[in-house]
């Protein structure tokens, strides 16, 4: 579970860019964060991970705080950055022994993930290639195995389908749905809004730093009083802002 209570981001001039946001995302299921491109959907990520310090209210990850906590918390999520080039300079299997060291994952459970993942995502034949000659969509899926190396509770994902192959992001998708089902949690940002539609057991909507929306798509056409899909209720929403 992530509770997200009252946090607010400040940057030039005071200027709040995440703005008193309140959310919880539930054991068991897929939330998706939704907002145009500067709606403050990564800088919350950054937050979530602690990547960028939280200038007002607290997250809890498990019930351990980002703030108090960072280590105990940083070991309960998995999270896939919006760009996945790091590391360019390592071997893609030099990067997949850094990430399972980092999280003390032993070296009998690190070969059978690595082995699992890399066949399904389809990159097994390249590990031993250096990450700066992979393609956009090959690192990405690297990064995608680095981060479920330590099977996580916590999935964060910005952006995670961003140059996937059709079968990648086929197979990212029933993962993240196999995950929920084992009741852990999975927060995603998308522009995708056809897959939040179909994928997604709630959604947020972020936009100028504020929440605007917390529910099901079904709950967003009784609000609205329109049966649309979600990419138009989207659009609507937004603009009215």
């Amino acid at each position: 579970m992530i509770e997200i209570k009252n946090i607010s981001k400040k940057y030039k001039k005071n200027k709040k860019v995440i703005n008193d946001v309140n959310l919880e995302i539930k054991d068991g299921e897929i939330f998706g964060f939704l907002g145009p491109n500067g709606a403050g959907k990564t800088t919350t990520i950054k937050m979530i991970t602690g990547i960028l310090e939280i200038d007002e209210g607290d997250i809890l990850i498990d019930g351990k705080s980002i703030k108090k906590e960072p280590i105990e918390a940083k070991k309960q999520i998995g999270f896939v950055p919006d760009n996945p080039d790091v590391f360019l300079k390592l071997k893609g299997i030099e990067y997949l022994n850094f990430m399972a060291d980092i999280y003390e994952v032993s070296t009998q459970d690190r070969v059978k993930r690595i082995k699992e993942l890399s066949e399904k995502f389809e990159i097994n034949n390249v590990l031993n290639n250096k990450i700066e000659s992979y393609s956009h969509g090959m690192r990405q899926k690297l990064i995608i195995i680095g981060v479920l190396l330590h099977n996580p509770k916590n999935w964060i994902l910005d952006e995670p389908m961003t140059g996937l192959d059709p079968k990648s992001s086929f197979e990212l998708k029933n993962m993240m749905r196999e995950h929920a089902n084992q009741k852990n949690t999975v927060f995603f940002s998308t522009h995708i809004l056809d897959v939040a539609e179909r994928l997604c057991d709630r959604i947020g909507i972020i936009d100028k730093g504020k929440l605007l929306f917390v529910g099901t798509y079904e709950d967003l056409k009784k609000e609205l009083k329109e049966n649309k899909s979600l990419e138009e209720l989207f659009m609507e929403i937004v603009e009215n802002e």
